[in-house]
């Protein structure tokens, strides 16, 4: 064999081990985001505070079942907690840019998130529920039945509760709100008919607002499962599937919601 060519072969198989190297080296030096939370000293909770009992003010402070599992989270982490306004709207955005490190506000586990995002273990099941005025509640058992020309349909955009009224309500009069927190004082005053949300937020609702009933919400029209949002990070979601794990094997999570249910049902609006 060539002496020249035996030379090439060495040098490419010596280029390809320093080549191989350097990847590593470069995978090495690449902190998690979980050694980027613990080397800040901070971690940066993403929030909308309109979601009870999840996230919602109470006052000039945040409150509710994510903001407390917030606090637990960084406990663990040995950090402080930075909370980050985002929207319905803008939460993929924000998370994206690193705006926050976490999304922690009720949100649900869809295809299209875990289409740019990672999840972690579900922290909540649940459903979708319509909820409506006393008076009215057997008329919107079904989807069917709010599936009406006559029948207005009130819902906040940017979320779960505004894909599922225009997957299911295409007949309907479709009316979108700014913002979640008014949606429910829209249907009392009458400007609205109906919203379909999460089972949970219709329970609170109607014990925030007498004249308002929840249409079985124990029956909801579909399955969801809740957990926190946050970019593509496997050790990240290591930590956190184990967090979740030590929080419902010590049942913290389930006295977390008894006593936000009861807490956020008597917030004043």
């Amino acid at each position: 064999m060539n002496v020249i060519f035996i030379n090439k072969i060495r040098y490419l198989i010596l280029f390809a081990f320093i080549a191989l190297s350097v990847t590593g080296c470069d995978q090495q030096s690449t902190n998690s985001k979980l050694d980027e939370i613990r080397e800040a000293g901070v971690i940066k909770v993403g929030t909308t505070g309109d979601y009870l009992p999840f996230s919602y003010w109470r006052g000039d402070n945040l409150d509710g079942i994510d903001i407390e599992l917030a606090y637990d989270l960084a406990r663990t982490l040995n950090v402080r907690v930075e909370f980050v306004e985002t929207t319905w709207p803008t939460l993929m955005d924000d998370l994206m840019a690193d705006k926050f490190d976490i999304g922690m506000s009720g949100i649900t586990i869809t295809d299209d998130r875990e289409k740019l995002a990672m999840f972690s273990l579900p922290m909540h099941e649940g459903g979708k529920a319509a909820i409506a005025r006393d008076a009215e509640v057997d008329n919107f058992d079904t989807l069917q039945e709010i599936n009406q020309p006559h029948v207005r349909v009130i819902f906040n955009p940017g979320g779960t509760n505004e894909r599922f009224a225009r997957d299911n309500f295409p007949n309907a009069t479709l009316i979108e709100n700014p913002e979640n927190i008014t949606v429910f004082e829209k249907i009392v005053s009458g400007d609205a008919d109906v919203m379909v949300t999460d089972a949970i937020e219709t329970i609170i609702q109607q014990r925030i607002h007498p004249e308002l009933e929840a249409v079985n919400p124990n029956a909801p029209f579909n399955r969801s499962e809740k957990a926190y949002l946050f970019k593509k990070d496997d050790d990240f979601k290591t930590y956190l599937d184990q967090w979740i794990k030590d929080l419902k094997s010590t049942n913290k999570i389930e006295a977390i919601f008894a006593m936000q249910l009861d807490k956020s049902a008597n917030v004043l609006r």
